[in-house]
């Protein structure tokens, strides 16, 4: 979030000024972050009953228990298929709707958005920017409706457990409607500036707007007895027993995502690990080598070169889309950690001679296939690009555009492109807990028990590479994801399993400072201001298997 706002937006009332949070992670006013309020994965309950465990209420009708609901694949919302003339659909109408009923557009779009992805498992980082571009939202409207959009979206924990603990009725027989507009709302009384008459009378205009025109009174009793409670106090009186389990809910997090930080950060640090997933990621730029420069690409665009890959640029604000540089395929966005690991790819040491055959296993979306391209274009080298899916193929084969780069539309657990490569990239699918702070439902939507499945095939991802690896070549395996089930036990596995030799993957980086303690890479947003990348490299043995 982007700080204090003082002056007034089109709304009439104040734009948020985020409540910062202390040292036990309740609200205060002044600045910060707006996620460090949660519930666990794991905390509707609380809210009716006080406990913190996975409770039969978990956290009211977030995105989790929505996979229930029947309608949408596995996340639909029941209450859209009897809703007759309601407006209880997302889009232009429920916009203009919410316009009408006297809200002001700031608002509007922030409830589109926000039934949008409860309603259509809609990306908010997706659908906002199109949303404040039809609305011709700026300024400091612009950024209200993104603080109470991505605001809600991260904290929907705690949002639900004070909604629960205030109504009369189980969440799961509130209308959704009613439910999205009723976060909002909670969210501005706790989180923000905004005067609680203020966040009140025009959450329940939401409400009519959406067509629950008989259930305003009840959310105005649910959002009025809200107010009566400082916001600190709903947060102490709501917290789930346990430290971590604290935290999470403090923090925004489901409780076993917290508990997969804690094992592999330090006690004292997981705070600061859940804080940054809150915080606003600033927007890095990769320079193509042999196009521009980063030094060159910082000048035209008025930005700051990057710490660590010499090809980065930090840009804090502004459309990505609109620089020149980009427009021209000189430069995209990309994460810095996944520069550093498409670099590394490129500059470890193979046994031999570099035949200059590269191969991008798992290359969806082609961010890190295009850096290896531009690197191998220098070094005349070609880079085998696999993906499964036929639609993200064709998305790569646009971001590689004029490089020697070919892709395959396959699996990579046999992509029959050949054996013998002298580096391969295992970039694979995984949980992308690292990256929580670029999606503010992302969250929400995860369940651990996808993990084991996760494992599963990028072991088996991993295994093929060190079969298509020529011996002497090395093969770099990275995640998006901390968890160690991810990172570590995999490559454990390929050591131990297929006689892997793991090289130091620290050497090919800069230094970072903390690490991690093994030969791998563990990135965070909190130490390093990237995703929390991991990385770890091996090389296959001679013929003899040594």
């Amino acid at each position: 979030m982007t700080g204090g706002f003082r002056s007034r937006s089109k709304s009439g009332d104040k734009a948020p000024e985020s409540k910062q949070h202390g040292k036990n992670g309740a609200p205060q006013r002044g600045g910060g972050q707006r996620g460090n309020a949660q519930r666990g994965n794991a905390q509707r309950g609380q809210a009716n009953r006080g406990q913190g465990q996975r409770g039969s209420a978990q956290r009211g009708r977030g995105m989790q228990d929505q996979r229930n609901r029947g309608n949408r694949d596995d996340r639909g919302n029941r209450g859209n298929r009897n809703a007759g003339a309601k407006n209880t659909g997302a889009g232009s109408s429920l916009v203009q709707a919410a316009i009408d009923q006297g809200g002001d557009p700031a608002r509007a779009v922030a409830f589109d958005v926000v039934r949008r992805v409860s309603e259509e498992d809609a990306f908010a980082n997706l659908v906002l920017p199109k949303a404040l571009r039809k609305q011709k939202l700026s300024g400091r409207d612009a950024a209200f409706a993104t603080e109470i959009t991505y605001g809600t979206l991260r904290t929907l924990g705690v949002l639900d457990a004070v909604i629960a603990r205030c109504s009369s009725r189980e969440l799961e027989s509130i209308s959704p409607v009613v439910i999205d507009a009723l976060r909002l709302g909670t969210y501005q009384v706790l989180y923000t500036r905004v005067e609680p008459h203020a966040a009140v009378d025009t959450s329940v205009r939401l409400v009519v707007a959406g067509g629950e025109e008989k259930a305003k009174g009840f959310a105005n009793g649910i959002l009025r007895t809200i107010t009566r409670t400082p916001p600190n106090e709903w947060l102490k009186r709501l917290a789930p027993e346990g430290e971590i389990a604290g935290l999470a809910f403090r923090h925004a997090h489901p409780t076993w995502i917290a508990e997969s930080f804690a094992r592999v950060v330090d006690p004292e640090e997981l705070p600061a690990a859940l804080a940054a997933d809150s915080e606003r990621p600033s927007v890095h730029l990769v320079a193509r080598p042999g196009e521009i420069s980063a030094e060159e690409l910082a000048l035209i665009t008025g930005n700051e070169e990057g710490t660590y890959s010499p090809y980065a640029v930090y840009m804090d604000s502004g459309d990505p889309g609109q620089l020149e540089p980009v427009q021209q395929g000189m430069a995209a966005v990309q994460d810095e950690g996944s520069q550093l690991i498409a670099r590394a790819v490129c500059e470890v040491p193979v046994s031999g001679t570099d035949q200059g055959r590269w191969l991008d296993l798992c290359a969806g979306p082609g961010g890190k296939a295009a850096l290896m391209g531009a690197l191998a274009r220098i070094e005349s080298a070609h880079v085998d690009a696999v993906e499964v899916s036929p639609h993200r193929a064709k998305l790569i084969e646009k971001t590689v555009q004029g490089l020697p780069v070919t892709v395959h539309v396959a699996d990579g657990r046999d992509p029959q492109v050949g054996s013998g490569f002298d580096r391969i990239l295992v970039d694979a699918p995984c949980s992308g807990l690292g990256a929580l702070r670029r999606r503010p439902e992302a969250r929400w939507r995860k369940s651990e028990a996808d993990i084991a499945e996760l494992s599963t095939l990028q072991f088996e991802l991993l295994s093929s590479a060190l079969k298509l690896v020529r011996p002497g070549g090395v093969v770099v395996y990275s995640t998006c994801s901390p968890d160690l089930r991810e990172t570590r036990t995999i490559v454990d596995q390929a050591v131990e399993k297929l006689g892997a030799q793991e090289l130091d993957a620290r050497e090919f980086i800069p230094d970072m400072g903390n690490v991690g303690k093994e030969k791998s890479v563990q990135m965070w947003p909190h130490r390093h201001g990237t995703d929390a990348m991991f990385m770890a490299v091996l090389r296959r043995g001679d013929e003899e298997g040594s």
